[in-house]
């Protein structure tokens, strides 16, 4: 059931009983299209009078003002309204909102629904690959799945968090072969690196090898396709590949090795970034349930094969291409593990209802392609996946690319914003009396806060750029000034022992009337944001609460308030702002510390 405000419901079932006594137009409760009023224009809620009018016959101004009269005739609870071209503007009595806010206060975790009320949804975020350590760009992938699977969990669902380590292929070849010829039997022991970077450095310099390779083998003379052909070290890595899917017990050994390294070095990373996963798969187990499909679609006539041996499927009906699911030589493509991946995971869990692949953009045609395969072999849940596409994070100086080592490593992006957050802190100097284990937690989480939140709070649809001070501002729209408003709730509540007074009517300022009706928009923005997947409009709700919070701190007595219920209501205001400001922020994955 979707949730409505009590001003929202409250006007549309008084206007449906004015509308159809009075003009006699016959009308549902679901016609009637209501908003906000906008700033600019006093109001609470508006009526889109347009679609009335022309059932009538009448001027949409003219009309409006008959109803807006009408309706407060009949309506107790309307104080004023007004009428803007075809917009009715309602403005609701303070004593409406004082109400509305006592209903809400008392409610746990107000606009939080109950979990595991609704069905299964399942969703992948992260799915690395084992041949390099994780960067800016898992950073944003990671941080926007989380977010998802915590925004489902808030509008009622059971959620499934997934990832498919991607730990079998070409590029985890590359990283082995270079190692076999230049490692000199390196760890991360030997080294004093993280597994996953240690491994990663040798993907970088398998790319520094295979260039210089072709570059020689060019200069004696073959066209540049053959000499990346004939590279020894391309060779190598192709070769081994085949090796490993035949089982070779020496392939199978290194790859073991490495990628217990890399897994290692990843659950490090998780860890700084406090994320989790409920089911790990891994693609050296689904690609060969993945061939099993592939062969079956090939015995339906699902799939044809080429003269070369290689198997397609034909999409151009589709309006798509031909694409390829088994190479000539039998080797696996990504495709083939994800559709063994989307088969193990219905299997495993039969009543999931939805299944969400947090994936960039660059990978917009792959699941396309995907979904149309699964249909194609008569898989029903094919209807029940979707791709959460998201745009590209670059910097400055442009897009990153991992064969070169030219990417934002995530453990040293994470380790800088930890040392911005500590100096600025210790300039703000506020810090005194916690000890330095204390400090370094809170320096975690501002930087953290500071991170994610900048990340986060862009349409997920949108490329962005990443600007690492901007993003720890403490008076922009960033994470850590949404904390530091927190703190000040929680520093507020911390000097008193209060109760609020049962009944304390009065007339409401400007910016409580605003700050309630702010803290009532919750719920609907938790299902906004669930619709289309973006946590971004969490985001942003939370930094206008602390905004409206801010403007209702500085210009109301609060603490020193010598009215007794107007004490107790505003401390309760705050008490509610506190904690509406924690459940969104945790919902995109950010701590909210006691102090700053």
């Amino acid at each position: 059931m979707n949730y409505e405000s009590n001003a929202f419901h409250q006007t549309r079932v008084q206007l449906v009983k004015v509308l159809n006594a009075t003009f006699k137009l016959n009308v549902e409760e679901e016609e009637l299209q209501l908003q906000l009023t906008r700033k600019e224009f006093e109001g609470d809620v508006t009526l889109v009078i347009f679609p009335l009018a022309k059932k009538v016959g009448k001027n949409p101004e003219a009309f409006g003002a008959e109803i807006g009269s009408a309706l407060q005739n009949q309506f107790n609870e309307l104080e004023t309204f007004n009428v803007v071209k075809g917009f009715l503007n309602l403005k609701l009595k303070d004593s409406f909102w004082m109400n509305e806010f006592l209903s809400i206060h008392n409610q746990a975790n107000f606009g939080i629904q109950q979990q595991n009320s609704k069905e299964r949804i399942i969703v992948e975020y992260s799915s690395p690959n084992t041949n390099k350590p994780l960067h800016l760009g898992h950073l944003r992938n990671i941080f926007l799945g989380y977010s998802v699977s915590e925004l489902l969990k808030a509008n009622g669902h059971q959620v499934t968090k997934v990832q498919i380590i991607n730990d079998r292929g070409i590029h985890i070849c590359k990283s082995m072969m270079a190692w076999k010829l230049f490692g000199n039997g390196e760890s991360p022991e030997s080294s004093g690196l993280k597994g996953d970077k240690l491994v990663g450095k040798y993907y970088v310099v398998y790319d520094k090898q295979f260039k210089l390779e072709v570059e020689q083998l060019v200069a004696d003379g073959l066209s540049k396709e053959d000499a990346e052909l004939q590279s020894a070290i391309a060779q190598g890595a192709r070769e081994m590949l085949i090796k490993w899917e035949q089982k070779d017990e020496e392939t199978l050994a290194l790859w073991n090795k490495m990628n217990g390294w890399v897994y290692d070095g990843f659950q490090v990373t998780y860890d700084t970034m406090g994320v989790d996963f409920d089911k790990l798969y891994y693609e050296s187990d689904t690609y060969l349930l993945g061939k099993e499909w592939v062969m079956k679609g090939l015995d339906r006539g699902v799939f044809f094969r080429k003269d070369d041996g290689s198997i397609w499927i034909d999409l151009t009906d589709e309006g798509l291409d031909q694409k390829v699911l088994l190479r000539r030589d039998g080797t696996a493509m990504y495709i083939t593990q994800d559709i063994g991946t989307a088969m193990l995971r219905f299997e495993d869990f039969p009543d999931t209802s939805f299944q969400i692949y947090t994936v960039g953009n660059e990978q917009d045609y792959h699941f396309k392609v995907l979904f149309k395969v699964l249909k194609k072999l008569g898989v029903a849940q094919a209807e029940r996946c979707f791709h959460l596409s998201y745009g590209m994070v670059e910097l400055p100086e442009g897009k990153m690319k991992s064969r070169e080592g030219t990417v934002v490593d995530a453990d040293d992006l994470m380790n800088e914003m930890n040392q911005v957050a500590r100096q600025v802190s210790e300039e703000q100097g506020k810090l005194e009396g916690l000890s330095s284990e204390e400090r370094e937690a809170l320096h975690k989480m501002i930087g953290m806060s500071a991170l994610k939140y900048f990340l986060l709070r862009v349409d997920p649809k949108k490329n962005m750029l990443f600007d690492p001070k901007e993003s720890i501002d403490f008076n922009g729209n960033t994470g850590p000034f949404i904390q530091y408003g927190y703190v000040r709730t929680q520093a507020i509540l911390r000097k008193v022992d209060f109760e609020i007074d049962q009944n304390p009517i009065h007339d409401l300022s400007p910016e409580e009337r605003d700050l309630i009706q702010k803290i009532v928009e919750f719920p609907q923005v938790l299902q906004d944001a669930q619709k289309g997947f973006n946590p971004s409009l969490v985001a942003v709700y939370a930094y206008d609460l602390v905004r409206e919070f801010n403007t209702f701190y500085q210009n109301m007595s609060i603490l020193r308030e010598p009215d007794a219920a107007k004490k107790g209501f505003r401390l309760k205001l705050t008490e509610k702002v506190g904690e509406v400001v924690k459940n969104a922020m945790g919902i995109l994955g950010i701590q909210m510390p006691n102090r700053m």
